[in-house]
């Protein structure tokens, strides 16, 4: 029988307490990200169900319900997203990975995933100048700037990218597929 040093025991307990504290911050992110979800719905729904019912019992509507239950369902989409990556939600076309062997069907996944980070980031960018270009440009009802309804397209690729991160290593070990196996991922049809 072999005796830790006490660097050697603090090294093991803080490796542990990191990943702990990691995992930590992970499910603080998912939920955080499955809140705000939530919050867009529960508001695009309030808003579409009270104008519907003003529109009925009184024959008057609120002008700008369409407009901002658009912008709502903009940001939903792109918020998201990476949540539905991250459970394996997204379409996949893995016919050649299936038919490759272990070791160069993990290289395409490395390739694919390089390729996946490499349009993210370029979405961000993209996102990024689409922002700068509409920000002095407003909406019709609200006059809220384009800008901030397409700052939606970064900050949602931003959370792909993260999302997308924090799953790589099952994705890379089985693809989609393994993703939709994990442990809090929602029922997928299929």
């Amino acid at each position: 029988m072999t005796l830790k040093r006490p660097a050697e025991r603090r090294g093991a307990t803080s490796t542990g307490a990191s990943e702990m504290l990691a995992r930590k911050a992970e499910t603080i992110f998912i939920e955080a990200n499955r809140w705000a979800l939530i919050a867009i719905l529960s508001l695009m729904a309030v808003l579409v169900f009270t104008n519907v019912c003003l529109r009925y019992f009184t024959n008057h509507s609120i002008t700008w319900s369409d407009e901002v239950s658009r912008h709502l369902m903009i940001w939903l989409t792109f918020i998201g997203a990476g949540l539905t990556l991250r459970h394996g939600g997204l379409v996949a076309i893995d016919n050649l990975q299936a038919v490759l062997g272990g070791r160069q069907a993990r290289a395409l996944r490395a390739l694919v995933a390089a390729i996946m980070i490499i349009f993210f980031l370029t979405m961000i960018w993209a996102g990024k100048i689409y922002v700068e270009r509409t920000m002095f440009q407003t909406t019709p009802s609200t006059r809220i700037p384009f800008g901030y309804i397409y700052l939606a397209m970064p900050i949602g690729f931003g959370l792909l990218i993260i999302h997308f991160l924090l799953v790589l290593r099952t994705y890379l070990a089985g693809g989609m597929g393994a993703l939709q196996q994990s442990d809090d991922a929602p029922p997928v049809a299929g």
